[in-house]
C-alpha cells in the first residue's frame, strides 16, 4: 500500500473508530436481558486475546522470559482494563442508558490527566485545569439529569455509578501503562493484558454463573463476537494504525466524537432518546476534555 493510500485510510479510520467503540455502549443495554455481564466480558475478552494472540504469535512465543517477568503486570492491568472497564460497563449497562455510558466514560481523558499531574509530577495549565472543572460539570448535569436545583428529587441509577467507577479504572489503567515499561510491542502486550484479564475474571464469572446462570442463545454469542471484533480488536488496530499514519494529537481530539456516535446508535438500535440533559452534559464535557487535554503551548 502506497503512502498515500495509508494516509487515506487513516483519515477513513478517524470516522470509524469511535463508532467501533459505540459498539460496547449500546451492546452493554442491549444485551443486559441477554447474556450475563461477566460471562460477556470473559468471552469478550478471550476471543480478542485469541485474534491479538495470532497476529502477534511470533514476538510472543520468543519473548517468553520477558512474560515471566511482567506478569504481574499483565494481572493488574488485566483486573482494571477487562475486568472493571469490562464487567463493570455491562453491569452498569442494566440500568443506565447507553448515551449515560458514553458521556461518563468519557471523562476518562480528563482523569488522566489529574492522575497524571499528581502520581506523575506533570504540570497542570490554567486551561488544563479549567477544561477539568467544566467536564466534571457536564458530568454532574447528566447525573443528576440537569436538576441541580431540586436534588432531593433526583434518583442516581446504580448503573451511573458502576460506570463511574469503570472511567476511573480506565484512567488508573492508562496511567501504569505509560509508569510500566514492557518489552513488547502494543499488540503483543494487550494480547498479553487481554489474558490476565481473563484470568482475574474467571473466578468472578463462575460465582455469577452460579447465581445467574446464562443459557444459551445465539444473540449471547452475537454479542460476544460484536464486542470482540468491533471495540477490543478493530477499534485498537484501527487506533494503533491512526497513530502511526497521522500522529497522537490529531487522532486524540476527534476520538472524543465516541460519545455523539454511541447516542445516535443508541436512538436507532434501542430507541433511546437524547434527552436536553444528554445534549448539555454533552456540550460541557466534550469541549472540556479538548481544554483538558491539551498540550500546554510554550512561551
Amino acid at each position: 500500500m502506497t503512502d498515500a493510500r495509508r494516509r487515506r485510510l487513516a483519515h477513513v479510520l478517524v470516522f470509524v473508530a469511535p463508532a467501533l467503540w459505540g459498539v460496547n455502549y449500546v451492546v452493554a443495554r442491549a444485551a443486559a436481558d441477554v447474556i450475563a455481564p461477566h460471562m460477556l466480558a470473559i468471552w469478550r475478552w478471550f476471543v480478542a486475546c485469541l485474534l491479538l494472540g495470532a497476529i502477534a504469535w511470533r514476538e510472543l512465543a520468543a519473548g517468553r522470559q520477558a512474560i515471566t517477568r511482567e506478569w504481574p503486570h499483565y494481572l493488574v492491568l488485566g483486573a482494571l482494563g477487562m475486568w472493571i472497564c469490562g464487567a463493570f460497563v455491562y453491569i452498569g449497562g442494566r440500568t443506565t442508558p447507553a448515551t449515560n455510558i458514553s458521556l461518563i466514560y468519557a471523562l476518562s481523558p480528563v482523569l488522566i490527566a489529574g492522575f497524571s499531574m499528581v502520581a506523575l509530577g506533570e504540570r497542570l495549565g490554567l486551561v488544563q485545569a479549567a477544561g477539568i472543572g467544566v467536564s466534571l460539570a457536564g458530568f454532574f448535569h447528566i447525573v443528576l439529569k440537569g436538576k441541580w436545583g431540586d436534588l432531593s428529587s433526583v434518583q442516581l441509577t446504580p448503573g451511573d455509578w458502576w460506570i463511574a467507577v469503570a472511567a476511573v479504572a480506565w484512567a488508573a489503567y492508562t496511567l501504569l501503562l505509560k509508569r510500566w515499561p514492557s518489552a513488547f510491542g502494543p499488540t503483543a502486550r494487550l494480547a498479553l493484558i487481554a489474558a490476565g484479564g481473563v484470568l482475574v475474571l474467571l473466578p468472578f464469572t463462575l460465582v455469577e454463573a452460579a447465581i445467574m446462570p446464562t443459557a444459551f442463545s445465539w444473540r449471547a454469542v452475537w454479542y460476544v463476537m460484536a464486542t470482540a471484533l468491533f471495540p477490543a480488536f478493530g477499534a485498537y488496530l484501527s487506533y494503533s494504525f491512526m497513530l502511526r499514519e497521522l500522529g497522537a494529537s490529531r487522532v486524540g481530539v476527534v476520538l472524543y466524537m465516541g460519545p455523539v456516535y454511541a447516542a445516535v446508535m443508541a436512538w436507532m438500535a434501542l430507541g433511546e432518546p437524547i434527552r436536553t440533559f444528554h445534549a448539555i452534559g454533552a456540550a460541557l464535557i466534550l469541549p472540556g476534555i479538548y481544554l483538558a487535554t491539551r498540550t500546554p503551548t510554550q512561551p
